[in-house]
C-alpha cells in the first residue's frame, strides 16, 4: 500500500512540472525558441569504403641492387644515410660513408629498401617519390592481387621528390586526382602504404596546415596521418576518395612517427609527372638572382608597407634578371602578374614558368614601382654559387663626416679599380663601422648603394640623402657585401 501511495505522488509531481514547464513555455517568445537550434552531433568518419575503392590503386615498391664488396663495421650505405637524413635521425658519429667498389666481386641482386606508390594511369604508369627508386639496379611493383612486375624508372626529380615508373600492364585501378583548391585544414585525410614493409597498412588523420615550407622546392601538405619510413610514395587520400598528395617526409627526432608529417601537393606531383612522362626530365626556368626575405622593418622603412615580395641580395651577371634591368636591393613583388606574399613564392612561380618565356618582374626600387620585362632561361641542374670578393681596402681613403660619424660610420668614395671589380657605378665604402651602425649590422668592407631609399653615388651623396632623413626615425641602409645586397635599419641614438 505505501508503494501505491508513493507511485501516485511520483505521477502528481510528474503532472505539476509538465505543467508548470508548459506555462514558461507559454510566456516565452516563439522568436527565441527558433533562435536556439538543437546541437549538431558528429560522429567519426568512416574509413572502410574508402579502403575498398582506392586500396587496390596503392602498390608495395621494392628495389634492388647489385651486391657489393663488405665494408667495415661502421660503413653506412647510401639508403641508411638518406634514411637518417630524410627522418631526422642524428647520423653515429662514428658512421662512415660506405664506398662502392668500381668492380664489384659480386653481381647478385640484394634488397635495397622497401616503399609505396599508386597508380596513376591504367596502362601501368605508377606515382612514388625519387628517393624510393634513386640508385635502384632493379625495381619490383607489387599489387593488391599479389601480382609482380619489374618496372622501368620513366624519370625522377630530386627537387620535388616525384618519380615515374612504368609496369608492362593494362585495365589497371587508376586512382582519381583531388582538387588542392577544395582541400581544407581540418578535414579529414587517409594514407595507404607500407611502413616498415607491412603492405597495405591504412592510418588515418588530418590536415594541419597547407603550403607548409620546410625549405624544399615545394610547399608541403602537413597533417597528422601516421607516416613511417616505407611509407613514402604513398597516397594521401580525401573523404571523396582522391588522391590530393604523395606522402614524402616526417619530422623526427627517433626515426618513428611523431604527429608531423608532409605531403607532396598533387597538384605539383601531376605537372612533374607529366614532364617526366614525356621528356624523362624536367625542365625549370631560372632568372639568375639571390633573394632574401623582406622584413616588417624593413618593407615600413623603404615605403613598402606590408612585408611581401622578395628582396634581391644579389643578380648574377649576364642572366635574365641583369639584362632586364634588376638591380640589388629591389623588391620583387609580382613576377608575371603574381603577387609574391613570401620569399619561397618567387622560386616556384619561377621555376614552374616555360624557359624561353618572356615574363614581366615587377620591382619596388626606392619609393616606386616598375614593370621589367624578362626572358626566362633553363635552370642548370648543378649551378655552383659565384665567389665573394671583398671590396678593394687599397686606395680607400677615408674622409671625415661629421653626418656619418653620428651613426657611427667612417666610410671613403670607392677608388675606380673598386667600382670595375665590384660591377658598381658608385657608393660607398664602410672603413668602420660603430655605436648605431655597428648594432645595425654593418661592418669594415660593406659598400652602402642608398640610404634613406635615396642612391648614393659618392661621398658628398651620401651627406646629402642623410641631411633630408628623419634623424628622429630608423634609417634604412642598403648595402654591399661580397656579391649580395641587404638592407640595415640605423637606429640613431637619442
Amino acid at each position: 500500500m505505501p508503494m501505491t501511495t508513493n507511485w501516485k505522488n511520483l505521477q502528481s509531481c510528474a503532472v505539476a512540472v509538465a505543467m508548470a514547464l508548459t506555462a514558461a513555455t507559454a510566456v516565452v517568445p516563439a522568436g527565441v525558441l527558433a533562435q536556439t537550434p538543437p546541437p549538431t552531433v558528429r560522429g567519426l568518419p568512416d574509413f572502410t569504403d574508402l579502403v575498398d575503392q582506392v586500396g587496390p590503386s596503392v602498390v608495395n615498391i621494392r628495389t634492388l641492387e647489385k651486391a657489393a664488396e663488405r665494408a667495415g663495421p661502421n660503413a653506412m650505405d647510401e639508403e641508411m644515410l638518406e634514411f637518417f637524413r630524410r627522418f631526422g635521425v642524428p647520423v653515429p658519429p662514428n658512421a662512415q660513408r660506405q664506398q662502392r667498389p668500381q668492380r664489384p666481386q659480386q653481381e647478385e641482386e640484394q634488397p635495397r629498401g622497401v616503399g609505396s606508390g599508386f597508380i596513376l594511369t591504367q596502362d601501368g604508369y605508377v606515382m612514388t617519390n625519387a628517393h624510393v627508386v634513386e640508385g635502384a639496379d632493379e625495381v619490383i611493383v607489387t599489387l593488391t592481387d599479389k601480382r609482380e612486375f619489374k618496372a622501368k624508372i620513366v624519370g625522377a626529380d630530386k627537387r620535388t621528390d616525384v618519380a615515374v615508373v612504368k609496369i608492362e600492364a593494362t585495365g589497371l585501378p587508376a586512382v582519381k586526382v583531388g582538387d588542392l583548391n577544395r582541400l581544407r585544414v581540418g578535414e579529414w585525410v587517409m594514407a595507404i602504404g607500407s611502413p616498415f614493409g607491412l603492405e597495405n597498412s591504412v592510418t588515418a588523420g588530418i590536415v594541419s596546415a597547407k603550403q607548409r615550407d620546410t625549405g624544399d622546392y615545394l610547399p608541403f601538405i602537413q597533417t597528422d596521418v601516421a607516416i613511417n619510413p616505407g611509407n613514402s610514395g604513398g597516397p594521401l587520400i580525401n573523404m571523396r576518395g582522391e588522391v590530393v598528395g604523395i606522402n614524402s617526409q616526417i619530422y623526427s627526432r627517433s626515426g618513428g612517427f611523431m604527429g608531423i608529417s608532409f605531403a607532396i601537393p598533387m597538384d605539383e606531383a601531376i605537372r612533374v609527372s607529366d614532364q617526366l612522362r614525356a621528356t624523362g626530365r624536367v625542365t625549370r626556368g631560372r632568372i639568375g638572382v639571390q633573394i632574401g626575405q623582406v622584413t616588417k622593418d624593413v618593407a615600413e622603412s623603404i615605403g613598402l608597407g606590408k612585408p611581401q615580395g622578395a628582396l634581391v641580395s644579389g643578380v648574377e651577371a649576364g642572366s635574365p634578371a641583369d639584362k632586364a634591368g634588376v638591380e640589388a636591393g629591389d623588391i620583387i613583388t609580382k613576377f608575371d602578374g603574381k603577387t609574391i606574399e613570401k620569399t619561397a613564392d618567387l622560386p616556384r612561380l619561377v621555376g614552374n614558368t616555360k624557359p624561353g618565356n618572356k615574363s614581366t618582374v615587377t620591382v619596388f626600387r626606392r619609393g616606386s614601382t616598375k614593370d621589367l620585362p624578362i626572358t626566362v632561361a633553363e635552370i642548370e641542374p648543378d649551378d655552383k654559387p659565384v665567389a665573394s670578393k671583398g671590396a678593394d681596402k687599397e686606395g680607400a681613403k677615408p674622409k671625415p663626416s661629421p653626418a656619418a660619424q653620428q651613426l657611427g660610420l667612417s666610410l671613403a668614395d670607392l677608388t675606380d679599380a673598386q667600382k670595375k671589380e665590384l660591377k658598381l657605378k658608385g657608393g660607398v665604402r664602410v672603413n668602420a663601422a660603430t655605436d648605431a651602425a655597428a648594432r645595425a649590422g654593418l661592418r669594415e668592407g660593406d659598400v652602402i648603394l642608398s640610404i634613406a631609399n635615396i642612391e648614393v653615388a659618392n661621398l658628398k651623396d651620401f651627406e646629402a640623402a642623410l641631411g633630408k632623413a628623419d634623424k628622429g626615425k630608423a634609417i634604412n641602409v642598403l648595402f654591399r657585401r661580397g656579391e649580395w645586397a641587404q638592407y640595415a635599419l640605423i637606429r640613431p641614438a637619442r
